[in-house]
């Protein structure tokens, strides 16, 4: 089913007899009923201020036309959000509806929030076929925070998105990465934690263990990246070799889309976790490969197919969603971490509310 309007949609979840699967550009892989639902024709920026730092698209609008349409006005979307595509070896275009339904958010996260954080408005159908709509389409006259950020994140478990209103940030002047040799991983996150800690504004600290160093992004005016940079190298000098790596671009790509796992096999996990626990986290789940992001608080890994890392690890703090795995180990494993009861409780609560059939996505999030 690929509606054209929001009123199709409408009228197409209001006669739905069984549950559905939702898919925007198709990148993420997510499984689920045979039947779905395509947002990828609602599509067209609705609404575009750069004096306001404002942007209003449909759901199916590709992530490369919003992109370009704020490049050329020299602003961004700040969150950075990741493309799946290389390390889940699908195709299609990215949609803001799908980034803003599973919350993606890239390196930048540490800095400035995540996707949910820049959300003003949506506009989505519910699972009785109404429209609903929640928020503002500019900051000023932005209310109803809460749903507006429930949103972001339900992976189309409460709605389908139809319409989402963001806020846009001016892109930085200058980019400079400083990279710090380190023994481990314990010794990077050391690093990461001590430029993080600092007033410096460290927008990126990240550490891939195959290249040994605990990498460092600092964004903004030029003057003040130079002075930043030039009190960080100091700052960290005792922890090992300091290298200016220029904006090294390709490299925080590279991060944010997990690269290094690209074209490799095995099942990925993502953890989110205590910064201070990663090293020893991550040595627990004896993975092929690691890499970590947020200054450790995301630790990536890629481990033999079918291991239970959840199994590996037992009781920790955070939670491991398993991102990359053939059927039978998501089905068997689970996508997303068990919620505590408490938590569960209210997940049923919100998705019989907004979706008291239970047709969307069902069993996606427990």
């Amino acid at each position: 089913m690929k509606p054209e309007s929001e009123s199709e949609l409408a009228d197409m979840v209001a006669g739905l007899k069984d549950p559905v699967r939702i898919v925007g550009g198709g990148t993420r892989a997510v499984t689920g009923p045979d039947a779905n639902i395509e947002t990828g024709a609602l599509r067209g920026i609705s609404l575009y201020e750069p004096g306001a730092l404002t942007l209003v698209a449909k759901a199916g609008t590709s992530l490369a036309e919003i992109q370009a349409v704020l490049e050329a006005e020299g602003q961004q979307l700040a969150f950075e959000p990741m493309d799946h595509r290389s390390l889940l070896d699908t195709q299609g275009e990215p949609t803001i509806g799908g980034v803003v339904a599973a919350n993606i958010s890239g390196p930048r996260r540490i800095q400035v929030g995540a996707c949910r954080d820049f959300l003003l408005g949506v506009r989505f159908v519910d699972g009785r076929g109404q429209v609903v709509k929640n928020g503002g389409r500019v900051m000023k006259n932005v209310t109803g925070y809460d749903l507006v950020k429930l949103m972001g994140g339900s992976w189309g478990t409460l709605g389908i998105l139809t319409e989402v209103s963001l806020k846009v940030l001016p892109k930085p002047e200058r980019v400079a990465t400083l990279s710090v040799a380190v023994r481990d991983a314990g010794s990077a996150v050391k690093v990461l934690s001590a430029a993080l800690k600092s007033p410096f504004e460290v927008t990126g600290a990240a550490y891939d263990p195959a290249g040994g160093n605990a990498l460092l992004r600092v964004e903004g005016f030029a003057e003040s990246v130079t002075y930043r940079i030039g009190r960080l190298t100091a700052l960290l000098a005792d922890y090992g070799e300091v290298t200016d790596e220029g904006d090294a671009a390709t490299l925080w790509t590279g991060i944010r889309d997990v690269h290094p796992f690209q074209g490799k096999d095995g099942d990925v996990w993502r953890l989110s976790v205590k910064p201070g626990d990663a090293a020893e986290i991550s040595a627990r789940a004896e993975a092929d490969q690691t890499l970590f992001d947020w200054g450790g608080g995301l630790v990536w890994l890629r481990v033999p197919g079918g291991t239970d890392v959840r199994g590996r690890l037992c009781a920790f703090s955070g939670h491991a969603t398993l991102v990359r795995s053939d059927h039978e180990t998501v089905r068997k494993l689970g996508r997303f971490h068990p919620e505590p009861t408490s938590i569960s409780a209210l997940t049923k609560g919100l998705r019989a509310k907004f979706d008291p059939r239970g047709l969307f996505n069902p069993g996606l999030m427990g």
